[in-house]
């Protein structure tokens, strides 16, 4: 199994703004309904509000390489330069 921890700094007052437009858009859904998609959910840190996490399990790395490789993480990536300054990711390969 696969673990990521993916930390989004947002835009200023974007954070919201994203999480809408994942929701409303799809792309969200389609994700969780990947092959090998476990876990795929965002977090909000509370007295962070310029933060985003987003902790996503697969199956392993084969699952998360397709993932990375669909249509609609292409039109995300799209979408994250309207609201996300950076993003940094650390990655875990469980057992």
């Amino acid at each position: 199994m696969m673990l990521f921890q993916v930390t989004y700094t947002m835009l200023p007052g974007q954070r919201d703004a994203f999480l809408q437009m994942m929701r409303e858009s799809g792309i969200l859904d389609q994700i969780r309904r990947e092959e090998g998609c476990l876990d795929y959910r965002y977090y909000l840190p509370e007295e962070e509000d310029g933060t985003l996490l987003l902790v996503e399990r697969w199956t392993g790395p084969e699952a998360q390489k397709a993932h990375m490789a669909t249509s609609h993480m292409a039109r995300l990536g799209q979408v994250k330069a309207q609201y996300v300054a950076e993003t940094s990711v650390v990655t875990w390969a469980l057992d």
